[in-house]
């Protein structure tokens, strides 16, 4: 099944910085490429029932490519969301308020499209 990313959601990738997951395990080593991504909590919210679909990328910087979401796989605990901070700000109207973040990882893969001879 082909599942391409909700177009919605394209924001949440922008500020993505690709980065490449190594672990430290001699037993299981990873070297994949990846999407690093700092999000506030409610984009966070927003993306989380997608985790660990892999999704095909449409038009844009990542054409041609797929994103998975981790969140629960053992293989890559690593890179699991972690707290990413908050930040305190101040609304027009003078109010104070709170924006927390996460930090996520979602693996980059190239799409291999198959061709019927």
């Amino acid at each position: 099944m082909k599942r391409m990313w909700p177009e919605e959601l394209n924001a949440v990738l922008d500020g993505a910085e690709e980065v490449m997951l190594e672990s430290a395990s001699p037993e299981h080593p990873v070297h994949r490429k990846a999407l690093k991504a700092h999000l506030p909590m409610e984009d966070y919210e927003r993306i989380w029932p997608l985790a660990e679909m892999r999704f095909r990328m449409g038009d844009g910087r990542f054409s041609g490519k797929a994103v998975t979401l981790i969140t629960t796989n053992p293989h890559y605990h690593e890179w699991h969301p972690a707290d990413g901070g908050s930040v305190e700000n101040v609304s027009e109207s003078g109010r104070h308020y709170t924006t927390k973040y996460v930090d996520v990882y979602f693996l980059l893969d190239d799409v291999r499209e198959t061709v019927s001879a």
